[in-house]
């Protein structure tokens, strides 16, 4: 399994949902961040005044996908969150050894998608 994690623009999120869930995979979480790359911020105008913002408002988002997955998933974020201009964010991919569902007790793949009803180790069934 790969950890798939992305630093786009705000305004990108929308496409970049609906790219994955194209892909079928609709969880992911998703968090405001701030920061800066390469450009260290920019200058923006406001009522004839400049200002320096050097940190940008952006969007992270993890999402774990299965190995044969990762190229299509990387490829359908690049894709949704392109605009050509500096700025359009940065993935970083990495190894996850493995995924629990907490409900259910599932690993590995299984714990990705649906599940099944499994006796919880108190004795309770959990569905």
């Amino acid at each position: 399994m790969q950890r798939i994690e992305a630093v786009i623009r705000p305004e990108k999120i929308l496409d970049v949902k609906a790219a994955l869930k194209n892909l079928g995979y609709g969880g992911m979480t998703v968090t405001e961040v701030s920061g800066h790359g390469n450009q260290r911020g920019v200058i923006e105008k406001w009522k004839r005044e400049r200002y320096w913002v050097e940190f940008l408002q952006k969007i992270w988002f993890m999402i774990v996908v299965e190995d044969q997955d990762s190229e299509a998933v990387i490829d359908a974020i690049c894709d949704a969150a392109f605009t050509g201009q500096p700025g359009d964010g940065k993935i970083f991919i990495s190894d996850v050894r493995d995924v629990v569902r907490v409900r259910t007790r599932e690993r590995g793949a299984a714990a990705l998608t649906g599940g099944k009803p499994v006796k919880a180790r108190s004795g309770v069934t959990v569905s």
